[in-house]
């Protein structure tokens, strides 16, 4: 009697099982073929979310799901290693398609796997040769009657969908969401979240969250508790897909809870990991909160693969370290050279990228640099204009002069100005005065079109662009004599202190250096008499110490020198110290003070840090240009020595240094035009 009554719970049982599974019968979608979707217009506004995915399972209505409790199974070190899969495109490949699965219970209740080839295979070649989302969603409302079949059709409603444009994916977005077939694979891999295999768990957790499905709706929050209760389960391949997911998350509870179960995971996992794609992406999921030891375990992890570099994971190591704020000098210096032997296959976005990731990391590396600019320069006729302009950006962010791309770009601007709206203009003006670069033998038409365009802007131009291009002109030693007066104009009415960009501090700098190139860089400048005086200030850096007991050695007396000068417009010099015409004598201050000899030349030391310069030269940039040319107005020969050089030095190396810059003709000022 027992047995017959197990036989016959079994029988209700498998009844009911096949009837879940069972496809509805087969109706025609009907689609709406159209090439073109407002731009500004969300293509899911129609859509009721909450219809859609709270309500799709309604005996899931009244639960609520629970954050990570922090069990010991979940987060046991005894979980037994998968062996890892290498692969080149984890997060956009499928999960593996079987054949499908029919599970059936046995006469003592065990569960059976019977393997039906014929619908399985012919299922999955009817979605290979899928073109398009709603084909596959056309299919599975047709054809999926398993579960292995609705993960599959997800996935490569993701692997189709990634590959449009992106007016293609706005539009393809709304059908997916309206059509019939989507909300039945959501409440399939709702109702089956428990019993998916590892791989379809993760890739499908992939697909709906990069689909645009909300993240607060319960399909997606059950996927990521299931996810936490099997983390232990998840080999190094899927920790690789569910780390690039919960990159893209917003922060919650179980996103957090998750993170942390796969940061401890990823700890115990580095050693056995060998592929660099998945390294970088748990470089990213593990973030730049991380633990200084566990970015160094996954830094030497990389650097023990990292003669495997290939040059697409080059570019994914930069992002990477990006996502996890470390700076790695061996593995950025690898990754580089990797760039630099295959610049041409990047494309626009994976150049600037490299670029913004070089700042973030503050990383300089001239050769790579150079590549770039060398490539991009080589195949400018490939670029467009603006896209030109944006690298010119990235590299004046990096603070590095591309002279010749620099230069033919100025000749693109003097040959067809009208691309130059007002916002291009202000970029181009801040990165020729941030670089101080004048392009040769065209510097007054290069001046006369940037003025040129400036005038046609000014009256539509705000109070704060109107102060930075005309700031950004005068730096670069060119007065705009009408834009200066709009500027002066609308400064004694105090229009100025009411733009909001820019803060009062930063204003008065600005104005400060136009009112003071108006008059020193005016042709109609006279250089007036004037005395240096000598200010004391208890905080002296340690190079000026060191370079005071160096000159003091040389020289033989404090009396030969003139130590902390300011001068007129508020310029400061480190060092003064006075010679003959002819270079060969230093002349003490106090007797060349009384009578003013125009046979005495002045030399003013100034001691600067790298950041004056344009990386890996020493050309300086544009403010310390514009106060070199303004203390070449004053009177005086300007020398620059760079801070760290200096202190580097040893005493008696920091004296015959000093010695050579004084009796030295070759240290005399040079125009900014001349260093071009």
């Amino acid at each position: 009697m027992n047995n017959k009554m197990s036989y016959l719970l079994n029988t209700v049982r498998w009844v009911h099982r096949w009837r879940s599974l069972r496809p509805p019968q087969p109706s025609s979608t009907a689609r709406k073929h159209s090439f073109w979707i407002g731009r500004h217009r969300d293509p899911l506004e129609n859509v009721n979310f909450r219809k859609l995915f709270l309500n799709v399972f309604p005996s899931l209505h009244g639960s609520s799901l629970r954050c990570l409790s922090q069990k010991p199974d979940v987060f046991s070190t005894g979980a037994k290693m998968q062996p890892e899969k290498s692969t080149e495109a984890l997060v956009s490949e499928q999960p593996p398609q079987t054949s499908m699965e029919l599970e059936k219970f046995d006469d003592s209740g065990n569960v059976k796997v019977k393997h039906v080839t014929g619908h399985s295979e012919l299922f999955f070649n009817s979605l290979q040769k899928c073109t398009c989302p709603c084909d596959v969603l056309d299919l599975a409302s047709e054809s999926a009657v398993s579960t292995k079949h609705f993960t599959n059709c997800l996935t490569t409603v993701w692997r189709l969908y990634r590959n449009l444009s992106d007016d293609q994916q706005r539009y393809e977005k709304q059908l997916i969401f309206e059509h019939p077939a989507f909300p039945r694979l959501c409440q399939q891999l709702l109702q089956n979240s428990r019993r998916l295999a590892r791989n379809d768990l993760v890739f499908s957790l992939h697909a709906v969250v990069n689909l645009g499905v909300p993240q607060n709706t319960l399909l997606v929050q059950t996927l990521l508790r299931v996810c936490q209760e099997r983390l232990n389960q998840l080999d190094n391949r899927c920790l690789s897909v569910l780390a690039t997911t919960l990159s893209v998350m917003d922060k919650d509870k179980n996103v957090s809870a998750l993170q942390a179960g796969l940061q401890l995971l990823v700890e115990q996992r580095i050693p056995t990991v060998r592929d660099i794609f998945i390294l970088q992406n748990l470089m990213k999921c593990v973030g730049k909160y991380a633990p200084v030891f566990l970015k160094k375990k996954l830094e030497m992890a990389v650097l023990k693969e990292i003669d495997h570099l290939t040059f697409p994971n080059a570019l994914r190591v930069f992002l990477a370290l990006v996502a996890m704020n470390y700076c790695s000098n061996p593995i950025l210096n690898a990754c580089s050279k990797k760039i630099q032997e295959n610049v041409q296959d990047a494309s626009f976005r994976q150049l600037i990228l490299i670029l913004e990731a070089c700042y973030t990391l503050q990383y300089r590396n001239i050769k790579l640099f150079s590549a770039l600019a060398e490539y991009v320069n080589s195949t400018a006729c490939l670029w467009d204009k603006r896209q030109i302009m944006h690298f010119l950006s990235a590299f004046e962010t990096l603070a590095f002069q591309p002279r010749e791309l620099m230069g033919s770009f100025a000749e693109k601007v003097t040959e067809d100005p009208e691309f130059l709206n007002l916002k291009n203009l202000l970029v181009v003006l801040r990165v020729y005065s941030r670089l101080n670069y004048v392009p040769r033998g065209q510097k007054h038409l290069f001046f006369a079109t940037l003025d040129s365009c400036l005038n046609k802007y000014l009256p539509q131009i705000t109070r704060a662009e109107l102060l930075k291009a005309v700031y950004s002109l005068c730096i670069l030693g060119y007065l705009p004599h009408r834009a200066l007066d709009e500027l002066l104009q609308k400064d004694s009415k105090g229009e100025l202190i009411l733009s909001d960009d820019l803060n009062r501090e930063q204003k008065e700098m600005m104005l400060h250096c136009v009112k003071t190139c108006m008059e020193l860089d005016s042709p109609s400048f006279t250089k007036a008499a004037f005395v240096p005086t000598e200010s004391f200030s208890s905080l002296v850096s340690f190079t000026l110490t060191k370079a005071q007991k160096a000159l003091i050695e040389l020289l033989g007396g404090e009396d030969m020198f003139r130590q902390n000068v300011q001068l007129p417009y508020k310029y400061h010099i480190d060092f003064e110290i006075r010679m003959d015409s002819d270079r060969k004598k230093v002349l003490p201050v106090t007797a060349t003070d009384v009578h003013a000899d125009s046979s005495v030349q002045r030399l003013a030391f100034l001691f600067v840090p790298a950041s004056a310069f344009c990386v890996g030269t020493t050309q300086p940039q544009g403010k310390l240009a514009m106060k070199m040319r303004h203390l070449s107005k004053l009177g005086y020969h300007v020398i620059l020595i760079p801070n760290k050089k200096f202190q580097e030095m040893t005493n008696e190396n920091a004296v015959e240094f000093l010695k050579g810059k004084i009796y030295s003709e070759d240290d005399a000022f040079c125009s900014s035009e001349d260093n071009n």
